[in-house]
């Protein structure tokens, strides 16, 4: 047996997801599928790459050695078709990426942004509507975000790579409130308090109703954007839910909401493996780095073992190749 891309691919995913089972959801194929498979590249290898546990996965040695050699291989890779795609198209070629809102937006962009490589930005509330253009052509990946309890309508054929498999909301108040003195906040703290909730947002409105309800509340909601919510909040009118990546102000303060009550799965999505391949390095290093900056996401990351804060990450020049993975 010759070792192939997806080989390589399916070695990284299962390192990267832990499981077995999460990679082989992430891959698109069933799970006993890739069991079988590396079995396989385990026999032509000479040895186990993974040590399977009640828990998941990790790498042995010997998986470990591989993957520091098939990592630097799949990011080539990826630098080599979007270097042919632009040298196909005369020297200027147009990545075009859509996403819902998101703090690691000028980061990816920037880390995407090459000789021969211009990256376009198509921004929609709706993740449903970002991943239909995907499907039909108009956009090459999209970014999007998947609201707990209200599963995203995912277009037949479209590949998918999990970046967060559960990304904590947290809240926003004004710097005044009396529960903003706490670094973690109980929802019945905020039981006189009016929400602003985008319901324009897949799957927002839904979810935040359930954790407000799954506590006996009630509360006076406005419906508006997010950036309106922000000023609202400012000026003590609203509190609302908000990235764990937000950062807290002079008038208004970012914090957790006990017990993590509502959360998010972070999706990228793309017709090929090859076309995540390409821009999921660039993605990855720049949530993490957004992430690093936010005093409270940085402290529930660190409380959950979560090793996405190291401060001299390797990284490869032609992708911007970073990995961060759950401390297991």
């Amino acid at each position: 047996m010759e070792l192939e891309v997806r080989h390589l691919r399916a070695l990284c995913a299962i390192a990267d997801a832990g499981s077995l089972h999460r990679a082989a959801r992430q891959l698109g194929v069933a799970q006993p599928t890739l069991s079988t498979q590396l079995s396989r590249i385990e026999q032509a290898l000479g040895g186990a790459l993974f040590v399977r546990e009640r828990t998941g996965c990790r790498p042995t040695p010997l998986g470990r050695t591989v993957l520091g050699r098939a990592r630097p291989l799949l990011a080539d890779m990826s630098t080599l078709v979007l270097e042919a795609r632009a040298a196909a198209a005369g020297g200027d070629s147009r990545l075009r990426v859509g996403s819902t809102a998101s703090r690691a937006l000028a980061g990816w962009l920037r880390r995407l942004r090459r000789p021969g490589l211009e990256p376009t930005l198509q921004m929609d509330v709706s993740a449903n509507a970002l991943l239909r253009r995907v499907a039909e052509g108009q956009l090459d990946v999209a970014f999007v975000h998947e609201v707990e309890g209200s599963a995203l309508h995912v277009p037949e054929g479209l590949r998918l790579r999990v970046l967060l498999e559960r990304e904590p909301q947290f809240v926003m108040l004004p710097a005044d409130h009396p529960a903003a003195g706490r670094p973690v906040v109980r929802l019945a703290d905020l039981a006189d308090d009016r929400w602003m909730i985008d319901p324009t947002v897949d799957g927002e409105w839904d979810g935040v109703h359930r954790m407000l309800r799954a506590v006996g509340l009630n509360p006076r909601v406005l419906h508006g954007d997010y950036h309106t919510a922000a000023s609202l909040v400012a000026t003590g009118e609203v509190v609302t839910v908000c990235q764990p990546s937000s950062q807290s102000r002079p008038d208004l303060a970012v914090r957790r909401l006990y017990g993590d009550p509502l959360g998010v799965r972070l999706l990228l999505a793309a017709r090929t493996l090859s076309g995540l391949d390409a821009v999921f390095p660039a993605l990855e290093e720049a949530y993490w780095e957004v992430a690093r900056q936010s005093t409270a996401y940085r402290e529930w990351l660190e409380g959950a073992g979560i090793r996405a804060l190291p401060r001299c990450p390797v990284t490869a020049p032609a992708t911007g190749r970073v990995k961060f993975v759950p401390a297991r």
